[in-house]
């Protein structure tokens, strides 16, 4: 007897249409940055227009869609929508700004004090002792911090290259060189208790990073700490809707590719974050 094992939906499958939760304006810059990228290294020729790839990274990007799932509804082939979407994330993340000049520009504003926290993008667990330094042990998960500054209303300025999951928020803020930073711009930074230390100058010089106070277990705050503490977190919660719009972007949900490219998506998201919250 022969057997059918063919698919019960057809060779084809089925395709349907959705709706991306962004903006136009997004999508136009977007396409016109591919246009000006292909004619930059003379590509002639794309397998579908500008503004047509733009969607479909922006469906990969925001929404996790699956490149296999999207190559098959626009008739390209999977490799073809991962090396349009690497492109893509890497002409974004060439355009994120950099420290220095993003505390400049928070200073050419008038502004005083920026924001500072970090946060863990979780990574698909793998095998073998390379991935054991991605364990992150206070959150009980694999992933790679990510440490960001934004002003004082929220808004995205900075962020920093990815680091396993076992590194400490301090320590990836020493590599950085995060204090000198802020001096250099005349700013400081208000964080949380993770970032207690951070700030080692001496005794007379102007604290470049704010936090709050730390309860030992023979030493309890007092009421003028405890308001203190409740002051800070209440000055720092925007940073806290930064990070919140960034993760909007579901690809960060559970990162799946290699993790050295993971800086790079983290930046371009970043720009892609500021045009949708800006508009």
């Amino acid at each position: 007897m022969k057997k059918n094992n063919g698919l019960t939906e057809g060779p084809d499958g089925l395709v349907y249409t959705a709706r991306l939760p962004l903006s136009s304006a997004t999508l136009n810059y977007l396409a016109g940055l591919i246009r000006g990228h292909c004619k930059k290294i003379g590509s002639r020729w794309r397998a579908l227009p500008s503004g047509k790839i733009a969607g479909i990274v922006l469906a990969v990007l925001r929404c996790d869609q699956r490149p296999g799932d999207l190559a098959g509804g626009n008739g390209v082939h999977r490799t073809t929508v991962t090396r349009w979407v690497r492109e893509v994330v890497g002409l974004l993340a060439a355009r994120a700004p950099r420290l220095d000049r993003a505390l400049r520009k928070i200073a050419r504003k008038g502004g005083g004090v920026v924001l500072l926290d970090g946060s863990l993008i979780r990574t698909r667990r793998r095998t073998g002792t390379e991935n054991r330094k991605n364990y992150s042990g206070k959150h009980k998960c694999h992933g790679l911090l990510v440490i960001a500054l934004t002003d004082d209303r929220g808004r995205l300025s900075w962020v920093s290259a990815v680091r396993p999951g076992r590194s400490s928020e301090i320590t990836a803020c020493r590599h950085d060189k995060l204090t000198a930073h802020l001096r250099v711009a005349g700013l400081g930074a208000i964080a949380d208790l993770g970032f207690v230390g951070l700030d080692d100058a001496g005794p007379d010089a102007d604290p470049a990073v704010i936090t709050g106070y730390k309860a030992a277990r023979n030493r309890p705050l007092t009421r003028g700490q405890k308001l203190s503490n409740k002051a800070l977190a209440a000055v720092r919660a925007p940073v806290e809707h930064g990070f919140a719009h960034l993760k909007n972007w579901r690809v960060l949900g559970k990162v799946r590719t290699d993790p050295r490219w993971a800086t790079a998506l983290v930046r371009a998201l970043l720009l892609l974050t500021n045009r949708e919250v800006a508009r």
